[in-house]
């Protein structure tokens, strides 16, 4: 079963969008509040978003951009006739497709299922692969030793986050807010705290940890291994 997020601050076509898309079966999550939308990919692991261009105040090319610093799930925007200068800044942010207004269920369904199906036989997007254990990100599981690794909904907002940015720095402030979302600033002390059980769980040594790095003073990293020769 898909599991889709639906960003969209109008209440009508956000109950029509969810009691449609859980008639055919989906699970649905619904994001208020565009800011919101990193938080809840990063905790709910969504296969795909649904991303209204018409959100007030808002941009909707930075929320495409926002998701696409902490994750490479496929965004559908949803635009208005006319709305094509917003439609093609959505898409050069990094969304992968867009349905407009109005438009039949049917459609958005099968451009739901194509995106997915992109989405999960995409190069690099199956499995990534350490000596110690494995990370299937399309699956949203994480093997070490033949069995799986169970992580909380927080730990694995944060395990993604790095993983997707494998080798890359991601400051505190980015992995808060992609995981906590607003008001992050009181949860430095309790992001420590999920670094460590990750670590318990995931490094050979957690003391001295070979993956999950702490670069002091500006962030995290994922390191990927080295090649063997």
């Amino acid at each position: 079963m898909s599991r889709v997020l639906v960003v969209d601050d109008e209440a009508p076509i956000q109950r029509a969008l969810v009691a449609k898309l859980r008639a055919r079966g989906y699970e649905t999550d619904v994001a208020n509040i565009a800011e919101n939308a990193p938080r809840l990919v990063a905790r709910e692991a969504p296969d795909v978003v649904i991303l209204d261009l018409r959100l007030p105040g808002m941009d909707a090319a930075e929320v495409v951009q926002a998701l696409r610093g902490s994750t490479s799930v496929p965004i559908i925007v949803l635009s208005a006739r006319g709305a094509e200068r917003d439609k093609v800044a959505a898409l050069d942010a990094g969304a992968d497709d867009y349905v407009t207004k109005p438009f039949g269920m049917d459609e958005l369904l099968a451009r739901l299922r194509a995106a997915i199906r992109r989405h999960a036989s995409a190069p690099g997007r199956a499995v990534i692969a350490t000596p110690d254990f494995s990370v299937d990100l399309s699956h949203k599981r994480i093997v070490r030793n033949g069995a799986e690794v169970r992580l909380t909904p927080t730990e694995w907002g944060i395990v993604e986050v790095l993983v997707t940015n494998a080798d890359k720095l991601v400051s505190q402030r980015q992995l808060l807010e992609y995981v906590w979302g607003p008001g992050f600033e009181n949860a430095a002390s309790n992001l420590r705290v999920h670094l460590a059980h990750i670590r318990r769980k995931l490094e050979p040594e957690q003391g001295e940890p070979r993956y999950f790095l702490t670069e002091a003073g500006m962030g995290y990293r994922f390191r990927t291994p080295e090649p063997t020769t």
